[in-house]
């Protein structure tokens, strides 16, 4: 076995998902270090990216697969291919996003390579003595990071939070192979069946993926109240995050669920709104880039994670925040397309 790190990316919707960019990034870092190469691979049956455009962004290879019978993602199939990939390619670290698929399948190409897996990394290093992968995420409900080794069973894996690393800039000059797979036929076999798939409509991004997102707690009081967030969102071009306990009230359903048993964010803006801060929602949005939070209690929990606190009765503060970027947006020379 080779020094070699494998990223496994992801296509959606026939485009390649930033994540893919972000851990290719961090994988050319980990591979100067490791004198190494770096190997992405894609499964997909369509994708409307050039490949090449990963080579550019620090891969030296990328592997894909296509094939029509990836169009709705099965985890089994998944699975069956990667560990192929992996016992023929042997890496010495393999590297996903968690995003929902890849916390669906990895666990499982884990299990079948008969190593660990560390989930929901936030930061990652080679030890120099030792060359192993320092994987670091929270841990304990937020309140501590965790650095973990995995000393004993190769290959080294993780999954790693979308947003948690920059993809490094184009570099045309960057020369690369790309070389597409043919697994056998035996390993699309499934023993399920996937009849449909319906796409979640209450939301027009995904949120994970959003640049933006407005999250509300119980402190909206009831449902109706929903619309000011909405209205928020709306200019804001954000995603709509909620608490597990307005998830919980029927409020909003469970795709919009931020937390340790919802969906992990980091935005680049997280604004709070009537949101007391449990560990478990902490858990899931504080690598935000930047907090906002607002509550009418000023010892709310949530107020140690933000980067601004507004302590105020959000039905004053939300209704005038929207006008307010509506106004700045709307006014000669305010920008449409950004906040």
């Amino acid at each position: 076995m080779g020094l070699d790190i494998l990223v496994v990316g992801e296509v959606r919707n026939s485009k390649i998902h930033s994540v893919t960019y972000e851990l290719t990034s961090k994988a050319r870092e980990l591979a100067e270090k490791l004198k190494s190469s770096v190997e992405v691979l894609l499964l997909y049956s369509e994708c409307d990216d050039s490949l090449e455009e990963l080579i550019y962004r620090g891969a030296d290879r990328v592997l894909y697969v296509k094939n029509d019978k990836l169009s709705l993602f099965n985890q089994e199939v998944w699975t069956n291919i990667i560990v192929d990939v992996a016992l023929k390619r042997k890496p010495y670290i393999m590297l996903t996003g968690a995003t929902s698929s890849g916390r669906t399948f990895f666990p499982a190409v884990a299990a079948k390579l008969n190593t660990g897996l560390t989930a929901d990394c936030t930061g990652l290093d080679i030890e120099e003595e030792t060359k192993l992968l320092l994987q670091t995420r929270p841990a304990i409900g937020g309140n501590v990071m965790a650095t973990i080794k995995t000393p004993n069973h190769k290959p080294q894996m993780a999954t790693v939070r979308p947003r948690t690393f920059r993809p490094l800039p184009e570099n045309k000059d960057r020369k690369g192979e790309i070389i597409e797979l043919k697994p056998d036929e035996k390993l699309f076999n499934s023993r399920v069946k996937v009849i449909s798939f319906k796409r979640d409509e209450t939301q027009n991004v995904n949120i994970q993926d959003a640049d933006v997102v407005v999250a509300f707690g119980k402190g909206i009081k009831k449902p109706e109240n929903v619309k000011y967030i909405l209205e928020l969102a709306d200019v804001l071009k954000a995603a709509v995050g909620a608490s597990r306990a307005a998830v919980d009230a029927k409020w909003i359903s469970y795709p919009h669920q931020v937390g340790l048993s919802g969906k992990v964010v980091s935005p680049k803006l997280y604004i709070a709104a009537g949101i007391s801060g449990a560990v478990q929602h902490i858990a899931g949005m504080q690598t935000s880039e930047y907090i906002v939070a607002i509550n009418k209690d000023s010892e709310a929990p949530i107020f140690k994670v933000a980067d601004f606190g507004i302590v105020g009765d959000l039905f004053e503060v939300i209704p005038e925040l929207t006008k307010r970027i509506r106004q700045e947006i709307e006014k000669p020379g305010g920008k449409k397309d950004e906040v």
